[in-house]
Parts: structure tokens; sequence; C-alpha cells
């Protein structure tokens, strides 16, 4: 066998290294996926004028690959599938779920992700608004902080959502000014109705990801650290053990989960260059986009509000020691004051 086969030299490029001595270079070469040598192209193309595959690149730019830092990968895969509420307008967004909701059966739920109120200058929706075009299917659309959701009256009567209903801890329910709920939920009110929706099975979220790859490639992003559960997890195990990840992970875990991660002996950094355990994450308070983030002084035109604390200074200083001890690093969200 000859072991030149795998090996490939690119020359002719301009390549930034993100080495301080050598920051441009003109030539490398892979050997079986991995770089093993970088540098001026008269001097590899002599050492390695007999290797099998070389490649003029006339040119061309190579950059290392991304790295996404926090992203919801079993969601970003799974959103594929959904309703782009990325809009314009609110009109717009309303109009996908409308021509959603013709192909859907009924009762069938309607997921869609990515509104923002802030860019609409219509503002939030409200459960009427999606009522009039899919009357026959729950629904529930994230905002794009994921902070945040917009259902409509079916999604609010299934979860047994009325003006008699508390707000749960770390959450609230968007109300009217008679207390009825307008079909805004924030933070972990969310769960009162994402709770009800059939979750997806590993497998399908295994697909999912599978696919979301290659999208994330066409981006520049080879590797990722995410934020997504135990399902995700799951499948990522599940791809790499098939030996179909191909991205590199750093895999967070819910600060709901540290009791068991101690237990376990889990540590941060622990697995392989595919995937390995990451951080502890928790959230310290919501997001600025929903106006959930905690903040010293209320949010312009609404002077009730300063946002929601989801973990007082003594609760995380308790959770972050025992996690440190441990081995385990933080992440901690902390978008307001």
């Amino acid at each position: 066998m000859n072991r030149n086969s795998d090996r490939l030299l690119l020359f002719n490029a301009r390549i930034y290294t993100m080495d301080n001595k050598d920051p441009v270079v003109s030539a490398l070469v892979i050997d079986h996926g991995v770089i093993i040598l970088i540098g001026d192209q008269e001097n590899i193309l002599s050492q390695y004028k007999d290797s099998s595959h070389h490649i003029d690149l006339r040119g061309k730019t190579i950059l290392p690959g991304l790295v996404d830092a926090h992203i919801h990968l079993q969601h970003f895969a799974l959103s594929m599938q959904r309703v782009e509420c990325e809009t314009s307008t609110r009109e717009a967004c309303i109009e996908k779920v409308s021509e959603k909701a013709v192909l859907a059966g009924d009762g069938d739920w309607i997921q869609g992700h990515g509104w923002n109120q802030n860019d609409w200058q219509a503002g939030f929706g409200d459960a009427d608004l999606l009522d009039q075009v899919a009357p026959a299917n729950p629904v529930y659309l994230t905002a794009k902080s994921l902070h945040a959701a917009w259902v409509n009256s079916i999604a609010l009567q299934k979860a047994g959502i009325t003006e008699q209903t508390v707000d749960p801890p770390g959450g609230q329910i968007q109300r009217n000014e008679d207390g009825s709920p307008t079909g805004i939920l924030f933070e972990t009110a969310m769960n009162l109705v994402s709770d009800l929706i059939p979750k997806s099975s590993t497998s399908q979220v295994v697909g999912a990801i599978e696919e979301a790859q290659s999208i994330l490639w066409t981006l520049g992003i080879t590797g990722v650290h995410d934020f997504d559960r135990r399902t995700c997890f799951v499948a990522l195990q599940d791809l790499h053990a098939a030996r179909k990840l191909k991205l590199r992970v750093t895999k967070s875990i819910p600060i709901e989960a540290l009791e068991e991660a101690v237990n376990l002996g889990l540590q941060t950094g622990f697995g392989d260059d595919f995937l390995r355990i990451g951080s502890i994450k928790a959230f310290a308070d919501g997001a600025l986009g929903p106006r959930t983030a905690a903040m010293l002084q209320p949010y312009e035109g609404e002077p009730e509000n300063r946002g929601l604390l989801m973990l007082d200074a003594e609760e995380l200083v308790e959770k972050g020691t025992k996690a440190v001890d441990n081995g385990l690093s933080l992440a901690i969200h902390a978008i307001g004051d």
C-alpha cells in the first residue's frame, strides 16, 4: 500500500495559520486528515515532490475552521424542518405559519423559530393572530433568543394557561390588561407549552444533526460548543460511534444535572478530539430581546419590568464552587446589569 496515497499537498495559497511566528504561509501538507507541515511552497514542494495529490489553489485563501462558541445543535438541526420566523415583518411570519397550516393535519403541532419583535414595527404578536391562520393546530414559535415563545389559543388551552395561572419561578406569562394571557411566554413559562409537544426521537435528532453538519461546513464552522440537553448528547454519541460525527463538539451539562455529573466523576475535557465534556451551564437571567435580562433600571416603556433573575449570588457561588471543586468549568449565561 502506498503510504502517500492519503497525503495531500496544497500550495500557491494564502494560508492563515494563527501562529505569530508564521502568520501566513503558502503551502501545507495533510496526511490521513492531519496537517503535518506548513511553510514556504518551494521548500515543501521539494520535500514532497513525489507525494500523491498536489493541488494548486492559485492564490486562494485558506483559514482555520471556525468554532461556534454557543449553539443549540439539536434545536438548530430540527429548526431546518420548521417555520422560518426570522422575517422582516410580523405579517411575513404569520404568512409562513399559514402556509404550514395548510399542509398540517388537524391537531398537528406547528413549530417555528427565529422571531424578534424588535425587528418588527408591529412589535409582539398575540394568540389571536395565530388563531386566524391556524385555527385547527396548536402553534409554538420560539424567539431568536430562545428566551420567549409565541403560541396560539389551542396551545394555551392544552397547557391550561388562563388568567388564573400563576407565573412559574423564573418565568412570566405576558398578559392583557384584564389578566388574560396574550400568547407570549417568557423563560420558564415556555415550558408550560413546550413540555406538551411530542419529543423528537434520538434517531430523528441523529438524522437532523447529520444533515445540519453540511450547512455549518458551508459557513466555515468545523467546531461547536453545544448547549442542548440529553437527547442531543445521546445523538452525538451515536453519530460518533458510527464515525459520522464530523464536527468537533464541546458538550455542556445543564446545571440541573450537576449532582449526577459529580457523582459520575465527569470532568471538563473528558472525551476526544470530536466529542468532549465542556462546562456546567447555568442561567443567571434572561435575554435582551424579550426584555427578560436582569437590569438595575426598568426597561423603557415598562416601569415595572427589570427582567428576570434565575439564580441569586448565593446559589451561583454554592453551585459554581461545587462544579469547579469537582473539575467542571462554568459557563454562566449573564446578559443584564
